[in-house]
């Protein structure tokens, strides 16, 4: 590669786990002149730091998507600027509850040069700090900048064209003088590490939106839950029974007025064939009505609820895309997906522009594959080269046309079809090996014993289902150490076989 075409500089947002990776993988590279990391939180952790106040005026809209409720923000002229603080709704806060902890098992989940201190789920503080520290033990934490956002990030193009260059606006807040200190940058090469945890989902249900005026404190999202205690003897109904919905249910039994109700659009993995005590399943809401009557599919209804709690996720948001300088949208809201990308990671129309951690896929260790892919391809190193576009557009224009044929997710990547180590594969096919003299992060292999517990290992219990025989006791302390509890499970249990949902759909 010519030097007027290398990249020599590169932006990274995001310092959760993503951006943890991919900082790591590009500065062992050693060939990058200028790194830098732009976090809008006050310390490295991403989407695992608790904030244990969360506020509870954020505004719900039922049905409304990232470009409507996280517009960006009015950029200032003439840049460098101060400005007066933001007021904007900006979804800075986490949707981390007191008692969350992970569930992928932590020798699947950790990076590969470091592992979590115990296992095999852990508190959610555990994260927290093994991002942060992934930092200093690195010696990477100097390429940080916190509390900085990025608000518009434009595709720029040099004289002759013969690359993109990408200008960034950034914002950070000074609580010395409390105002807001604008500036512009300029970098060869950007990945997004934001994650898409940030922005809450309520789909549109008929009757909801004069509900919510009606009754403006009724409704919230499971993202400024943090305990049960605030819902003692409430009547309750949970919408949703994915991960955040088992979790909110099961503690509101302990405390809540009996039954919690459960709205359910499907059975989950972790559902028997009848709910668990003090729960009472109901199907999707049809309707809600003025009185604060709450109908149900089936035309059965519930009066009297003091709270609806929706567990119906988040939605990925990118603020500071500027859709009208780079020519097009990043994320297509109808089908989900990131658009014009490759394996989930590089983007067909722009060679200096990559993203980690949208597949919902072995958090953290597939960021690391993707982070190394991504640092090689942009060192000029690549073991694999990427196809052509022609064949990029191919392989998106079939996984979207399957995905659809089969109702699954665009960036949802199966563990039971072989398909997480086809992808995880490729990238490592592109990636390959670092230099001789040492440059260059070579990407992990995922072993047997990694494999294993992913296989045999989950935090829910499935009804109907034991666990094994000691022979499997023996083996997982042989992996994962001593454990917390006296019998080595502290509640989590192994897998059996002939488990009909993907051991990852969970995540």
């Amino acid at each position: 590669m010519s030097d007027n075409r290398r990249i020599k500089s590169v932006a990274i947002i995001g310092a959760g786990a993503a951006g943890a990776i991919t900082s790591a993988a590009f500065i062992e590279e050693r060939c990058f002149d200028r790194i830098e990391v732009f976090e809008r939180k006050e310390s490295a952790g991403g989407t695992w730091i608790y904030d244990p106040s969360p506020s509870s005026s954020l505004s719900l809209q039922p049905g409304g998507l990232p470009p409507d409720i996280d517009p960006p923000l009015k950029i200032p002229n003439n840049l460098p600027k101060t400005t007066p603080p933001n007021e904007q709704e900006r979804y800075t806060q986490t949707p981390i509850y007191s008692s969350l902890t992970t569930n992928v098992p932590s020798i699947a989940m950790s990076f590969s040069d470091l592992p979590f201190p115990y296992g095999p789920f852990v508190p959610h503080h555990v994260p927290r700090q093994y991002i942060e520290s992934y930092f200093s033990h690195h010696r990477i934490d100097t390429l940080l900048n916190l509390d900085t956002t990025v608000e518009d990030v434009s595709v720029t193009r040099t004289a002759n064209e013969e690359r993109e260059k990408w200008k960034l606006t950034l914002r950070k807040y000074d609580s010395v003088r409390r105002v807001d200190v604008w500036w512009e940058d300029e970098f060869d090469g950007v990945i997004f590490a934001n994650g898409h945890y940030s922005v809450p989902f309520v789909p549109q249900v008929q009757g909801l939106s004069k509900y919510l005026e009606i009754f403006p404190d009724r409704v919230i999202h499971s993202k400024i839950y943090r305990t049960p205690l605030l819902w003692k003897g409430k009547k309750v109904l949970i919408i949703g029974n994915s991960a955040s919905g088992h979790d909110i249910t099961t503690e509101l039994v302990s405390i809540a007025r009996l039954p919690v109700y459960q709205s359910r659009r499907t059975a989950s993995r972790w559902d028997g064939a009848k709910p668990p005590h003090g729960v009472v399943w109901k199907p999707t809401v049809k309707e809600y009505l003025p009185s604060g009557r709450i109908i149900f599919e089936d035309y059965t209804y519930l009066d009297g609820i003091d709270t609806v709690i929706y567990c119906t996720g988040y939605k990925a948001s990118f603020p500071f895309w500027n859709v009208r300088n780079n020519g097009r949208e990043i994320w297509d809201y109808k089908g989900n997906r990131l658009v014009k990308n490759y394996l989930h990671t590089f983007f067909q129309d722009f060679s200096s522009l990559g993203v980690v951690g949208v597949p919902r896929v072995l958090t953290f260790r597939s960021f690391e594959y993707q982070a190394v892919a991504l640092a090689r391809l942009f060192a000029g190193r690549e073991s694999v080269k990427l196809p052509s576009v022609v064949e990029q557009e191919r392989w998106e224009r079939d996984r979207r046309r399957q995905r659809e044929k089969e109702g699954k997710k665009f960036h949802d990547i199966e563990w039971e079809t072989g398909e997480t180590l086809h992808w995880l594969g490729d990238l490592y096919q592109i990636a390959g090996l670092g230099l001789l003299t040492g440059e260059g992060r070579v990407p992990p292999v995922l072993g047997s014993q990694v494999r294993w517990a992913i296989e045999n290992l989950r935090k829910y219990p499935e009804p109907g289902k034991d666990k094994d025989d000691n022979s499997k006791e023996t083996k997982i302390h042989g992996i994962l150490g001593s454990t917390e509890s006296g019998d080595g499970t502290n509640g989590w249990v192994f897998v059996e076989k002939g488990i009909k949902k993907d051991l990852l759909s969970f995540v």
